[in-house]
């Protein structure tokens, strides 16, 4: 039994290290969407069209559930992807919700990294308005930073004069927690807790997703299947040098929390 996760990018990769960790006995199908990546700055109907050509492309390799492992997709097409395929599909969205409530006692804002496409859509809105009844959520949108990991830019003075610029508008003595929205953005974590004031939380959705992923798989009867966390990685321009990109990348998910060197590829 595999899994299958779809992304834009190398951003999905940050859910599937979450889903390597937490379910060790299932293999793995990874599928970038390069040849359009990234979607955030794209117009909603061409990144449709864009997902379910990939999405068809990964079930002919025969998964048996699927993540969709990028707010900006989830956002766009996870309805339809249901009504299109009897698998268990799980989406991604910012995680809003656990922050606003994370912050009811503090009084303290939530401010939302996200891509501007994101941002835009009514599924975005919907989420604040249900969820945000004290009125403290705001949202910052990235449009640089997608591309920023894609080239695996990681150089700690670059992204620090990156965040700095794009938050010199924000008192962030207002802040309790940062929602990286994004599935791209946890790259960036590290960098992130040594810039920001120590107060100040980052939250992003991807335990949350991988919990729901082993939840459905536990009741579709998929999980305890004999695998042994293989991945086979794939993408949609056919790149030799991606899919090696991408090994790297993964593997440094994997290890970086016993190692502060960083990603290079060459």
């Amino acid at each position: 039994m595999r899994i299958g996760f779809f992304d834009s990018g190398i951003g999905g990769l940050t859910v599937l290290a979450e889903a390597l960790r937490r379910l060790p006995d299932m293999d793995f199908v990874y599928m970038a969407d390069t040849l359009h990546v990234p979607y955030g700055t794209k117009p909603k109907e061409d990144v449709k069209a864009y997902i379910f050509e990939s999405v068809a492309t990964m079930m002919n390799e025969g998964i048996d559930a699927l993540v969709v492992a990028c707010n900006t997709a989830t956002s766009i097409a996870i309805a339809e992807l249901r009504e299109r395929y009897s698998l268990p599909i799980v989406g991604m969205e910012p995680a809003v919700k656990p922050a606003v409530e994370m912050n009811r006692a503090t009084g303290k804002r939530v401010l939302v990294f996200a891509t501007p496409l994101t941002l835009q859509l009514p599924k975005y809105y919907a989420l604040v308005s249900r969820v945000d009844d004290m009125g403290i959520v705001d949202s910052l949108p990235l449009p640089e930073l997608v591309h920023y990991c894609e080239a695996l830019q990681f150089d700690k003075l670059v992204m620090n004069e990156y965040f700095k610029g794009k938050l010199a508008d924000y008192d962030l003595d207002q802040y309790g927690i940062i929602v990286l929205g994004c599935t791209h953005y946890p790259f960036y974590k590290d960098i992130l807790r040594e810039l920001l004031p120590a107060h100040i939380e980052i939250v992003d959705g991807n335990i949350g997703t991988v919990k729901r992923l082993s939840a459905l798989v536990n009741r579709y009867g998929i999980a305890g299947s004999g695998g042994s966390g293989q991945v086979q990685f794939m993408c949609t321009g056919n790149e030799p040098a991606y899919i090696d990109k991408m090994q790297t990348a993964l593997a440094y998910l994997l290890e970086k929390d016993a190692t502060t060197e960083p990603l290079q590829h060459s």
